[in-house]
């Protein structure tokens, strides 16, 4: 049966493996992969088959609607009509809103990714028998696995 673990990178890895070695598992038994993190940043715009779930599009709609309603209303009393400051109101409207969704995307949610979360950074797999399955489940929680998975093989 093979377990598989996510740790972050520290001595917990190193406690685990030990422990494991004092159950009864090789060491020949154990592998432990280090994860390569992203180093690229984030695409600004999400295309047809890949998207991220951040929408550059919404606040734009959102404020464009609002702005055109607002121009086409002063646009009675102006020279142009309703319908050119209309236009005129939606296309502010959106750009208004891009820039603050790009100023958002950028600067906000850039901290966060820094600073946010637990980064799985090691994975550890580990072939044993069904008769220290949970003892080695056991160990691997005991040392802050951030995730546990068993393989029936």
């Amino acid at each position: 049966m093979q377990i598989f673990s996510t740790f972050e990178h520290s001595s917990y890895i190193e406690l685990a493996i030990t422990s494991l070695n004092k159950v009864g598992i090789n060491k020949d038994s154990i592998l432990a992969v280090p994860l390569n993190n992203r180093v690229e940043e984030r695409r600004l715009f999400d295309t047809l088959h890949r998207a991220d779930g951040i929408s550059m599009f919404d606040k734009g709609a959102a404020i464009g609607t609002a702005f055109s309603v607002i121009g086409a209303s002063i646009g009675f009393i102006l020279e142009w009509g309703p319908i050119f400051w209309g236009l005129i109101g939606a296309a502010l409207g959106f750009i208004v809103g891009f820039i603050i969704d790009y100023i958002i995307f950028k600067v906000v949610h850039k901290k966060e990714r820094v600073v946010n979360g637990k980064k799985s950074e090691v994975v550890l797999v580990i072939e044993c028998p069904i008769e220290l399955v949970e003892k080695v489940e056991e160990v691997l929680w005991d040392n802050l696995a951030l995730g546990v998975a068993k393989v029936h093989g």
